[in-house]
């Protein structure tokens, strides 16, 4: 006698498979969800950050002129700065009220707002790389793989495929300014890291839900037309590209502080 599965047997099965898949699905989207929500939450912080160091320093994080009198100096790196040799220290900006890519200033100031005790963290505050290691140089974010990025206008690195940048790549309307992204080997962490959708969705949230206008600006390190649906560099108006699938979008978030 050959023994099987009834018809009803097998009927719960691929109920029971089909309920399991549903709720494995039904949680990663729940992540994901929370993990798109800390982008804002995480920009709001960082910014309040930068505020109370300025309040209390009187300075941007990076830029200012006196660090290596509170944390000491970093005497391999910047040996002819005033202050007491220190490790890990920090060394002084140039006061130019940026935050400039080129000094090391877009390391230190992550490095002085976790000496200050504003953020969590502890970043080495100088690199020799053309780039900013998520984690290392600066904070990485709960959104998986995303980390920050910081600069200011005039920083020619990176710009080429952003709204507002010259012939140059400088970036204009830009001031001082947050990246989120993926990690790069070029620069601060502009990798595409979300769909356009999740892009829209933050973008509304926070801003005005246009890629080219308002504080949330779109990047695309493979140039246009991914993110987006715009036609160059001067399409301030367009949309998001709802219909792309990929996850191809960065944001710089200008004028932040």
């Amino acid at each position: 006698m050959r023994h099987a599965f009834s018809l009803i047997e097998l009927s719960i099965v691929l109920v029971i498979l089909g309920l399991l898949t549903g709720g494995i699905l039904a949680g990663q989207s729940l992540i994901r969800a929370s993990e798109l929500r800390a982008v804002s939450t995480e920009y709001s912080r960082y910014v309040t950050a930068v505020q109370t160091f300025r309040d209390k320093y009187f300075a941007l994080p990076g830029d200012m002129t006196n660090a290596t009198a509170f944390w000491g100096k970093d005497n391999t790196n910047c040996a002819s700065h005033s202050g007491t040799a220190a490790t890990p220290g920090t060394c002084n900006g140039n006061g130019s009220g940026t935050v400039h890519w080129f000094n090391n200033e877009k390391h230190r100031f992550w490095q002085q707002l976790a000496f200050a005790g504003l953020i969590e963290g502890s970043y080495l505050g100088t690199s020799t790389l053309p780039y900013v290691i998520v984690g290392t140089d600066a904070p990485a974010s709960k959104l998986s793989r995303g980390g920050w990025g910081s600069g200011g206008e005039g920083n020619g690195v990176g710009m080429t495929t952003a709204w507002g940048a010259n012939g140059s790549g400088i970036a204009v309307g830009y001031g001082n300014f947050f990246t989120f992204g993926a990690q790069t080997t070029t620069n601060n962490p502009l990798s595409g890291i979300l769909k356009a959708e999740e892009a829209w969705n933050i973008d509304s949230k926070m801003d005005d839900g246009m890629p080219g206008l308002g504080k949330v600006i779109t990047y695309v390190a493979t140039g246009v037309g991914y993110c987006d649906n715009r036609a160059d560099n001067t399409d301030y108006n367009t949309t998001y590209k709802l219909t792309e699938s990929d996850a191809r979008c960065a944001f710089y978030l200008r004028n932040a502080f």
